[in-house]
């Protein structure tokens, strides 16, 4: 008996597809916690990344289905570590497995958004309380590093460049925390609402250049050491990217 068609199945093709430097940028992202990298780490680590990358830039869509059986035919590997990479994708909460349906690319309401942020501006006040006090100059070259890019991005109203420097420039920052806990919590939420960040910029596209104006005033914050101002500054800029993705997460039509 010919198998039952999945009602709106995602194009798996987009797995073949070489990858865009956000997909890139994702794949650091999701092995952060494994010594191997790229084509050396394990089977399932690879798919992992690859279906994070297509999820990440919206190839496959939030509410989507992912059947073991089409993604090892396209990827031409056995069904084993594509159900392994899917669990790695769980507990990134791209994924999640639904009674009847299986594995589907997670799909946050507004209310979930407003949850998720409440708990990411938490922990990036502890984040900048901590790096202010104990690795400034640290956190103030992460800023001039990525800075450039930025505002390149953003003069030349790339959602996707931006997207990717602000990403970039926050997991540097994670990488500065002194307890792995915290930028591991960060680093997982980060790469959770990316998609929706991006595909709310690209909606509306002057939200990128406010979003600008919080990271310039961050940065003037650090260079100056005001710790008061640093926070009040995070939190704000944090709120602008909650809404943007949570105007990514609202139905269309």
């Amino acid at each position: 008996m010919a198998r039952k068609k999945t009602s709106n199945p995602p194009d798996l093709n987009h797995l073949l597809m070489p990858q865009t430097p956000i997909m890139v940028a994702v794949e650091q992202a999701v092995l952060r916690r494994h010594a191997g990298a790229g084509a050396t780490a394990p089977v399932a680590d690879q798919i992992a990344v690859r279906l994070a990358g297509v999820i990440t830039m919206d190839m496959i869509h939030a509410g989507q289905r992912l059947l073991e059986k089409d993604i090892s035919e396209v990827l031409r590997v056995s069904r084993a570590p594509v159900r392994e990479a899917l669990r790695i994708l769980e507990r990134e909460r791209l994924v999640e497995f639904q009674a009847r349906r299986g594995a589907c690319v997670t799909a946050p309401d507004a209310k979930d958004i407003a949850d998720i942020y409440e708990v990411r501006i938490a922990l990036f006040q502890i984040l900048f309380r901590q790096l202010m006090a104990q690795r400034p100059q640290e956190l103030e070259a992460v800023f001039d590093r990525h800075m450039p890019q930025l505002e390149q991005a953003t003069q030349q109203g790339s959602v996707d460049d931006h997207a990717l420097a602000g990403f970039l420039m926050n997991m540097d920052m994670f990488k500065l925390a002194e307890g792995r806990l915290i930028a591991d919590l960060l680093a997982s939420i980060s790469l959770r609402v990316l998609r929706f960040v991006r595909l709310g910029l690209a909606a509306d596209p002057p939200r990128m250049a406010r979003a600008m104006e919080t990271w310039r005033a961050l940065h003037r914050a650090i260079t100056r050491r005001d710790v008061d101002e640093v926070l009040s500054t995070a939190v704000r800029r944090m709120e602008l990217s909650r809404d943007a993705a949570a105007h990514a997460a609202l139905p269309q039509g």
